[in-house]
């Protein structure tokens, strides 16, 4: 009964629109995306590794960064092994109950970040841009 209702509001142009509203919702995220690869692949990304809040090393992930290990104390008895390949990073190992960061794993695009909350160790992937490229890029205008 609903359908023969249904049938009868419904016209061919409604599913035109539709349809074509659904596909056009997607082109944002496919312009995006494809800038984002472009400009993560020339500058590459920099992991930020961070211990009680302070930045402890600053790594650039690029293709070119070979494979490399690093082991960090945040406190007595506690160790963090951090493990780089390409434009990824990740902590391999380390000795917090939970585990929380090992499980985590690989990590690669701007705004990821791995937790170890008992050692209060931090990692978060930023965009390679300097800073000088960002200013370029901002022009918004905030007015109150």
């Amino acid at each position: 009964m609903i359908w023969k209702e249904l049938k009868k509001q419904w016209r061919f142009m409604d599913g035109v629109v539709i349809a074509s509203l659904v596909v056009l919702s997607f082109v944002p995220l496919v312009v995006f995306s494809m800038n984002h690869k472009e400009n993560s692949a020339k500058e590459g990304n920099i992991a930020i590794i961070s211990i009680d809040g302070e930045e402890v090393d600053r790594f650039v992930l690029n293709e070119e960064t070979k494979h490399k290990e690093k082991t960090y104390y945040p406190g007595k008895d506690k160790y963090n092994i951090v493990e780089m390949e390409g434009t990824k990073i990740r902590v391999k190992e380390d000795n917090s109950p939970d585990q929380i960061a090992v499980r985590t794993s690989w990590i690669s695009k701007p705004g990821q970040t791995s937790i170890c909350l008992p050692h209060k160790l931090v990692i978060e992937i930023v965009s390679g841009k300097s800073s000088d490229e960002k200013e370029e890029d901002d022009d918004m205008i905030i007015t109150y």
